[in-house]
């Protein structure tokens, strides 16, 4: 019987290294599952969000690619950002260790 993928990321995350890999890709995934819901949730498609930047949609599709191994300006993120309707905030949180 194959592991369920909650049993799969649990014995992955048991192994300090695969941890340690996970915790430093964790923003940039939530960033570009972030970008991904605010783009669907203003109504608009990767085409229509280029065609609002100036852009092509292939670039759209490589800012919101979670395996992309670009990555994206501040500035990018924060036009993005304003397209679909919001203001970019940055947060800092302290490190647990």
């Amino acid at each position: 019987m194959r592991p369920t993928l909650k049993e799969f990321k649990k014995k992955a995350l048991s192994n300090p290294e695969v941890a340690k890999e996970y915790r430093e890709l964790s923003p940039a995934y939530a960033l570009r599952k972030k970008l991904i819901k605010l783009r669907k949730d203003a109504g608009l498609t990767q085409e229509e969000l280029a065609e609002i930047l100036h852009t092509k949609k292939s670039n759209i599709s490589r800012l919101e690619n979670v395996n992309s191994k670009i990555s994206p300006k501040l500035s990018t993120i924060e036009q993005y950002a304003k397209a679909v309707g919001y203001n970019l905030e940055i947060s800092f949180v302290p490190q647990t260790h």
